[in-house]
């Protein structure tokens, strides 16, 4: 298949072909079921360094208006989408069209696209405009009631989207770090900067 996408940002074995992600995407609300946002779908395809962010923001646009994707819902914070049944037929093109190597990591993304569904469920973090740049509050759920709040001052937007994102990557360490500091037991604090390092 012809290579016709820009390349930067992709791991090598990536796609280049701009079929091939919407092959992927379908894929990917296949594998998940529900509703998905377009930024949650192209942060997990980036993430794994299947596709170049242009590309698959295209691609997503492209399958909307080819009636392949529909919107199934919004909240205050963004539109979601669900799988039509062509691009049902779309996404079930994968496994003749894309390569193992392609397919391993498209699973590996389905997977991380559930994870965080799940923590964007039970925990939040919005960006809030202030006079002199952003204000980003996230809140850890414990289920019916709130665990652990606090607000992060950032001078741009840039920054409050990476502060937001970072939040989302893992806030049960944050949690258990936040807690381990200010409760001063040494255990839980050694338990908590190691999980920490692992993910620096």
């Amino acid at each position: 298949m012809a290579f016709d996408t820009f390349d930067e940002g992709i791991v090598p074995g990536g796609i280049r072909s701009k079929n091939e992600i919407k092959i992927l995407i379908c894929y990917l609300f296949n594998s998940v079921n529900e509703g998905l946002s377009k930024n949650l779908v192209i942060q997990a395809v980036q993430k794994q360094g299947l596709a170049n962010y242009f590309e698959t923001s295209a691609a997503f646009d492209d399958l909307i208006n080819n009636n392949n994707l529909q919107e199934s819902g919004s909240n205050e914070k963004e539109k979601t989408y669900i799988l039509t049944e062509n691009g049902k037929m779309i996404a079930r093109q994968l496994n003749t069209t894309l390569a193992y190597t392609v397919k391993e990591k498209a699973y590996a993304c389905a997977t991380k696209l559930l994870s965080q569904k799940k923590i964007e469920r039970e925990n939040s973090a919005e960006i809030e405009k202030i006079e002199n740049g952003y204000n980003v509050i996230c809140k850890i759920s414990g289920g019916n009631y709130e665990l652990f709040s606090f607000t992060l001052y950032a001078p741009s937007v840039e920054q409050a989207i990476m502060i937001k994102n970072n939040f989302y990557e893992s806030p049960s360490i944050i949690y258990k770090v936040m807690l381990a500091l200010l409760t001063k037991d040494k255990d839980n604090v050694g338990e908590a900067l190691e999980e920490l390092y692992s993910i620096l």
